[in-house]
């Protein structure tokens, strides 16, 4: 189920509401609005993304953004009690039981490694196939939040082209003095787009959807080991012990009944 994550959400606003605050006390907001500017920063900027992507990788940006506003991540406490209770039928009934547990989870890498280690597959050969999943699976993370960090610094020098253009124009009428105020104050506006673009936006959402991609390897890291060590027997109360091992001090001691759980982003940012 997809959660909407209301920090990014509340960033978001609070930044375009405090940038167009200060726009509407200094003056006139209009100042600040052109389309050639606009042209130079954004259309220039995005067509040098195009240079350094293929197609399918910019196709593919459109769904990744998403990830950056909500988060389906399981909650780490839960994914150790899930692994306890497999371990604990494991032991009652055997590893064939644990074939209609293999959709437990809404996550094809949980499905993979169970259904594997229901056939009876060598743990070394579970381990090197679900981490190469992992290792595949964190490149295609990288180019994801690679596009919005690379838009994020190609923007601000799009934005100082499109101000050396405007200077460029504005020297080439030097002869009429009343029209340099104006001419610099839009020759400006580009680096203005661009550092907003940079800094407000791209670079920020990198730096979400790379946290995102972490979180999600350490859960894939957490299955991993989980799904090995119940194939190898390992006492059920030791492996939840060895999944708490990838938390943070404050959550990494056993839940009582009836307490909270960490959200897996807490967990997460705690144990870093």
């Amino acid at each position: 189920m997809h959660r909407i994550d209301f920090m990014t959400v509340l960033g978001i606003v609070a930044g375009i509401g405090l940038m167009v605050g200060a726009l509407i006390m200094g003056g006139n907001p209009k100042l600040f609005w052109s389309v050639p500017s606009l042209m130079v920063t954004v259309g220039g900027s995005f067509a040098a993304v195009l240079i350094n992507f293929s197609f399918q990788d910019i196709k593919n940006v459109f769904g990744t953004v998403k990830q950056a506003f909500t988060t389906d991540l399981m909650d780490p406490e839960e994914l150790i009690e899930v692994f306890g209770e497999l371990a604990r039928k494991a032991r009652r009934e055997g590893l064939l039981a644990l074939e209609d547990d293999a959709n437990r989870l809404e996550d094809p890498f949980f499905a993979k490694g169970i259904q594997m280690m229901v056939d009876a597959m060598e743990p070394q050969m579970i381990r090197e196939i679900l981490e190469t999943d992992m290792a595949y699976m964190a490149r295609r993370h990288e180019i994801g939040y690679g596009i919005f960090k690379t838009w994020g610094n190609l923007a601000p020098s799009f934005g100082l082209i499109g101000t050396l253009i405007g200077l460029v124009q504005m020297l080439a009428k030097l002869d009429k003095p009343e029209t340099l105020g104006p001419s610099m104050a839009l020759a400006l506006i580009t680096t203005f787009y661009g550092a907003i673009m940079a800094y407000m936006i791209f670079i920020p959402l990198a730096g979400k959807l790379s946290l995102r991609s972490e979180q999600e390897m350490m859960l894939h890291q957490m299955m991993l080991e989980g799904i090995i060590a119940i194939q190898s027997g390992v006492n059920p109360r030791i492996l939840e012990e060895h999944l708490r091992s990838f938390l943070a001090p404050v959550s990494n001691r056993r839940r009582q009944p009836g307490e909270g759980t960490l959200s897996g982003e807490e967990a997460f940012r705690q144990r870093i």
